[in-house]
């Protein structure tokens, strides 16, 4: 008999992951999507552009352009790393707005997304503190303003579950008001790596759907509901018990290859199917039971503060060119 395990598959928010499991399915790069990496100091840049119809149909993601940055040692609170993460970020946020012909005096409505009361979906709110808005000066002492400056905003619209309203309800209301040129919104995401959480920012230009990445279909922010372009960011910090099942299910065959020539005894039909089929046959035995958890770190709580400081550090010195690599950090807190 065979399983239908349509239903089960991968959920993920990252644009790259999307592509590793499209090209493990197709068995060949997928036509329509340009990737460039670079890598330096420790973090990786991924910038995948989706062209076509046919590229965004293979990867199940949008036409539009993905960046990812991927920085593997962010979990050891290294301070020095972080600094350069930020810097790295303002200088691949003002090419991708740059790209996608935002002009540099584009009035801009920064929006983050999610429960400040959950520490995994505090990230939207955590970057909203911290970034420098000027909106109120631009309306109240224009003559005042020094050089290098634009028009910023920023808002925590809080969840559902909270306010009663649609987070894009909220939004759309403050866009018809305040008329931003752009929206940049801010968010916690899904991945199915356990390497990625935390570690892992990613910028869009598709716009996003608040709870996309814990399977909640909801109005999204996009330029389509909006009629403003929507820029996303979004770091994983969750995943779902499903995928440790499966990671460490890989890390067993792994070791198994090295210590030993009976893998495929020991492991039998598991050792022989691929990965996006073995995790969606722990998907369906957990589910049903409730037992596909979303699951986050520990360290949650620090991780966190950290990234939510990195991204509003990389707004502020992408978004104004008056605060410069040296004092960004002065800006946060």
């Amino acid at each position: 008999m065979d399983l239908d395990l349509q239903k089960y598959a991968v959920r993920t928010d990252l644009a790259i992951e999307a592509k590793e499991l499209a090209e493990a399915s197709n068995g060949s790069q997928i036509p329509g999507v340009h990737e460039e990496v670079s890598e330096q100091d420790g973090i990786k840049v991924t910038r995948l552009d989706v062209v076509d119809e046919a590229g965004a149909a293979i990867l199940g993601r949008m036409k539009g352009h993905y960046i990812t940055l991927e920085v593997p040692n962010l979990r050891n609170h290294d301070t020095d790393l972080q600094e350069r993460v930020s810097a790295t970020f303002v200088k691949e946020f003002e090419n991708f707005l740059r790209k996608i012909n935002i002009a540099p005096s584009a009035r801009v409505l920064v929006v983050g997304l999610g429960n400040w009361n959950v520490t995994p979906d505090s990230l939207g709110p955590l970057v909203v503190e911290n970034i420098l808005v000027t909106r109120h000066l631009f309306e109240l002492m224009p003559d005042q303003i020094s050089p290098g400056y634009r028009e910023v905003s920023a808002v925590a619209p809080g969840v559902l579950g909270i306010t009663g309203i649609e987070s894009s309800e909220i939004v759309q209301g403050i866009v018809e008001r305040t008329k931003p040129d752009i929206i940049i919104a801010i968010d916690a995401l899904a991945s199915r790596s356990l390497e990625r959480v935390n570690t892992t920012i990613q910028i869009a230009d598709i716009g996003i759907h608040p709870g996309s990445g814990i399977g909640n279909k909801r109005r999204g922010l996009t330029e389509q509901i909006l009629g403003i372009p929507c820029i996303a960011i979004g770091v994983p910090t969750v995943c779902y018990a499903s995928t440790i099942v499966n990671n460490a299910m890989e890390l067993m065959k792994k070791h198994f290859n090295r210590e030993t020539e009976q893998t495929g005894r020991i492991m039998g039909l598991l050792e022989q199917i691929s990965e996006q089929e073995r995790l969606g046959l722990v998907k369906e035995v957990l589910e049903p039971l409730g037992h596909d958890l979303i699951v986050t770190p520990k360290e949650i709580d620090e991780f966190v503060e950290d990234i939510a400081n990195i991204i509003a550090s990389g707004l502020n010195g992408a978004l104004h060119e008056a605060v410069n690599g040296d004092n960004v950090a002065a800006y946060t807190h």
